[in-house]
């Protein structure tokens, strides 16, 4: 059985964390694959790695989802030492009492499922670090 990220910009192992590509002419980053960066244009890019805890910038409680995905749940911005990463609130109720702006998460995993074989695809949120 192998643990599968469901995005290739996750890293996993004993301490798993986000990949971004950094631009080399403006320090740009971005999750997805570039041929060109959206804020110079330069087409040099490096890996950079993003920093496992951060502040929740913004978030919003989802309600209606598409059949078959649980509500409620958390989709909300966090700023890992500058850069934005889009990703859920995790291992906390989802409501107002337990969620807030400015709230310090740390990258969490966790399986989203298991095919036939036996292969398990983790995926990632932010948990709140208790204080």
């Amino acid at each position: 059985m192998a643990a599968v990220p469901i995005v290739d910009y996750l890293v996993l192992g004993d301490e798993p964390h986000l990949v971004a590509k950094q631009c080399t002419s403006c320090g740009a980053r971005f999750f997805d694959r570039r041929n060109a960066c959206a804020s110079c244009s330069g087409t040099s890019f490096e890996d950079a790695v993003i920093a496992t805890s951060g502040e929740l910038k913004a978030f919003t409680i989802v309600a209606f989802a598409a059949p078959g995905v649980p509500v409620p749940f958390v989709a909300g911005v966090v700023d890992c030492d500058g850069t934005s990463v889009r990703g859920n609130v995790i291992n906390t109720e989802p409501d107002a009492d337990h969620v807030s702006l400015g709230m310090k998460v740390r990258l969490a995993t966790y399986a989203v499922g298991t095919d036939d074989d036996g292969n398990e695809a983790i995926g990632f949120g932010f948990e709140p670090i208790e204080n």
